[in-house]
């Protein structure tokens, strides 16, 4: 748009605000010198004449006005549907942080959960290493009395027999030695 164009448009929507004013003015005007009804603050007004006027203040309004109308109309509709999608959008972080702190207090449960299961398993363990170490020295116990019995008993019955020992026989004398060459029968 040229400047001379820009300044034709401005005239243009100059003189078109100018001619509302005047309309509404003259509008204005009409209210005030009507006649009041008997009785009332109501005044009497021609209805066709008011009318026709405000409907040419109307239609002489700039197009630029209607067109700022309907963008605040829009701007409107597009800040509620903003709105409602920025609330969709805090909802649906809401809900997601807490699933995730619901998820997070889960794992803490289940370690917690693990950490006593082992320390139960850890103390079970140590409770049977100790029962069964008792256990094992309970039985060597017995059997090392068992082994001293025993030992007593052989050494108290080898001690008797060395106490009753009887005589030991004695050898019977040997025959005298014979020469090689000499046989029984020449011995005689």
């Amino acid at each position: 748009m040229s400047s001379t164009e820009a300044a034709r448009a401005d005239t243009s929507a100059e003189t078109r605000r100018l001619a509302v004013e005047q309309m509404l003015t003259q509008a204005i005007r009409i209210v005030e010198r009507s006649r009041p009804m008997p009785f009332s603050t109501s005044v009497m007004i021609n209805g066709e004449e008011l009318l026709g006027m405000l409907q040419k203040a109307f239609a002489a309004l700039p197009e630029e006005l209607r067109a700022a109308r309907w963008m605040l109309k829009e701007r409107d509709e597009m800040r509620l549907r903003t709105q409602r999608e920025g609330e969709d959008i805090i909802a649906a972080a809401r809900a997601r942080a807490e699933q995730m702190v619901q998820r997070s207090e889960v794992v803490k449960s289940a370690e917690m959960r693990a950490r006593r299961t082992v320390e139960e398993a850890e103390e079970r363990a140590r409770r049977m290493k100790l029962e069964t170490e008792d256990w094992c020295d309970q039985r060597l116990a017995a059997f090392e009395a068992m082994l001293h019995k025993t030992a007593t008993a052989v050494s108290t019955g080898r001690q008797r027999l060395q106490d009753t020992r009887l005589p030991r026989p004695v050898p019977a004398p040997s025959p005298p030695e014979l020469e090689d060459d000499i046989f029984d029968q020449d011995v005689g």
